[in-house]
């Protein structure tokens, strides 16, 4: 393609790029650019935000470009501050190792697997070493650093900054110089550290990258930016059900930044589609063919169509989903908040008996209200928590007759 094609394709959904003309330069030199974009492990499943991110790197792919995907390894021990308003726990190397595993397993849902290129960045920070981390860290000042909207918002607060929290973007920004990386990725968050970047890489006498910067995708609470820790989020691996009924969740305004954002259809289609809810067409049926979009296309064709079957069998007739997994359970306790937990309705019990306050729990279609309520071992239960999920549970007790 000629460079204003190349342009057409990478301005579509992007935020901002610093500096365009020299993006420009760049792709004149008709050579593969080298394009990365980091992801800390801070938790084992990337979601829809992820993939608006991951889309551009796979327009970039197509395009001919060299295409890294960073995890973030050393620096996920530090934590990203941004937008944190209190000193953020860092993670163990264990969750680290467990969570870039998943992650370099779910990115080929996205990128040509053939052409990308996983990258950990201890393999350059580790070596750093501490004359290496004193010479980075004294190119930068602490006034530089307090320019960032969260330390400054913080320090103002006297809320406390710790000093490693400023390494991090120093670090970030180091990739950058190990990597030579010619264009770097990110969410309009991300900017001080995308920033940062070409700062250091001018600093060590190396060509700057340029800056690609992409909206931050809502959660479903149409709020906060998607996120797991929130429970706002569509996982990227979620079953097709669970993927289906969020996102016929969503309202109908939000529904539209979702084909914006992660939606692959033109716009000129989203436009028509547009106009024809104008013209009187139900929202619901084109949020039914976004859903079928984004499960086709990080599951199935089949799939998609069975999760749509079994969302109208529960919310136009008030059904049950075919095919329910039999989950036995091995118990003594037989409380319905410790059933909900083991048969993973809820992360915890306190949850389930949220739950059941709130009127969200049936067994077998009929809702409880108990709290206490014990069920009986040798039965077998549909147990239904919220509108999406449902689990077909048969009770043992533990036999310890063995255990002698």
């Amino acid at each position: 393609m000629n460079i204003e094609q190349q342009l057409s394709i990478i301005r579509k959904g992007v935020d901002e790029i610093l500096p365009e003309a020299d993006l420009v330069e760049k792709l004149k030199l008709n050579r593969p650019l080298k394009i990365k974009a980091g992801f800390d492990p801070t938790a084992p499943d990337l979601h829809l935000g992820h993939a608006v991110l991951l889309t551009k790197m796979r327009q970039f792919q197509d395009l001919g470009h060299e295409i890294s995907f960073l995890i973030g390894d050393f620096t996920g021990m530090i934590g990203d501050p941004t937008g944190k308003n209190a000193t953020r726990p860092p993670l163990t190397s264990s969750q680290i190792a467990i969570n870039a595993d998943t992650y370099a397993k779910q990115v080929f849902k996205i990128l040509d697997q053939d052409k990308t290129k996983i990258c950990f960045n201890s393999v350059w920070l580790d070596t750093l070493g501490s004359s290496g981390m004193l010479k980075l860290s004294a190119s930068m000042t602490v006034a530089r650093m307090l320019e960032r909207d969260d330390f400054s918002k913080r320090y103002r607060e006297n809320k406390p900054i710790s000093i490693h929290e400023f390494i991090y973007p120093l670090l970030q920004g180091y990739d950058s110089v190990a990597m030579e990386s010619d264009i770097e990725l990110g969410g309009t968050d991300q900017k001080f550290n995308l920033l940062m970047g070409r700062e250091l890489q001018k600093h060590y006498g190396k060509p700057q990258q340029c800056i690609i910067m992409l909206p931050l995708l809502e959660g479903l609470d149409g709020i906060n930016k998607m996120s797991k820790s929130l429970g706002n989020y569509i996982g990227i691996s979620e079953a097709p059900n669970e993927m289906f009924g969020k996102i016929m969740s969503l309202n109908d305004n939000l529904m539209w930044r979702y084909f914006d954002l992660v939606s692959l259809k033109s716009p000129e289609e989203i436009a028509r589609l547009k106009q024809d809810i104008a013209d009187g067409m139900n929202p619901r049926d084109t949020k039914v063919a976004l859903a079928l979009e984004i499960i086709e296309r990080f599951h199935n064709k089949e799939l998609a169509y069975k999760a749509l079957t079994d969302f109208e069998l529960r919310f136009k007739q008030g059904g049950i989903p075919e095919d329910l997994p039999n989950i036995e359970i091995f118990t003594d306790n037989f409380s319905i908040s410790n059933i909900l937990k083991q048969a993973g309705l809820v992360d915890t019990s306190s949850e389930g008996m949220r739950m059941i306050d709130q009127g969200g729990v049936k067994i077998n279609s009929d809702k409880i209200s108990d709290k206490k309520l014990i069920l009986s071992s040798n039965q077998e239960y549909i147990i239904q928590v919220g509108k999406r999920k449902f689990a077909k549970v048969s009770l043992k007790m533990i036999d310890y007759s063995d255990a002698k």
